[in-house]
């Protein structure tokens, strides 16, 4: 039965795959158009930072963290399947806002110690979320402490898992 679904459903994908993506690339799809700078690379970008959008990023990096350090590379999170890009990008996110000390929209500056204190808010919810046995047998501290050093280091680590291998069983 759920094979059978599973087809239907890549059926129907692929159908409209197939109707506005005839070929097997786009490569000749140059978009001339468009034209970015080093300068537009580097550029901060502006949008609103909620604290909301922040602990997002802070609990979302740490779950991941804390499933992928016990051999999971997809997990699902708050009903969508997350994975290391996910991750990376949440990490990098934070960083960027700590780093340039991006303001929330209520005014307060990204800093280190506003990211320390949200990812303790955060370690706490986790651990009332899942109980406090579930929570002791978990690998949440560590991932905690791995995902805020990255996200605070002055260094850009060039992959999220590189520094977390060293804590695999």
């Amino acid at each position: 039965m759920a094979v059978t679904a599973a087809r239907q459903a890549v059926a129907v994908a692929k159908q409209v795959f197939d109707e506005y993506m005839p070929q097997p690339n786009q490569i000749d799809r140059k978009r001339e158009d468009v034209h970015v700078t080093a300068a537009d690379l580097l550029a901060v970008p502006a949008g609103t930072i909620t604290e909301d959008g922040l602990r997002l990023n802070v609990d979302v990096g740490i779950q991941y963290l804390e499933a992928w350090l016990r051999g999971n590379g997809a997990v699902p999170i708050y009903n969508l399947m997350e994975d290391a890009a996910t991750a990376e990008i949440s990490r990098a996110q934070v960083w960027q806002w700590a780093r340039h000390g991006a303001k929330l929209d209520d005014g307060r500056t990204v800093t280190a110690d506003l990211v320390k204190s949200v990812i303790a808010d955060e370690l706490s919810k986790m651990e009332s979320r899942v109980g406090l046995e579930k929570y002791a047998k978990s690998k949440f501290p560590l991932a905690a402490d791995l995902f805020g050093k990255m996200m605070l280091s002055g260094d850009f680590n060039e992959f999220l898992t590189l520094p977390a291998y060293e804590f695999i069983d």
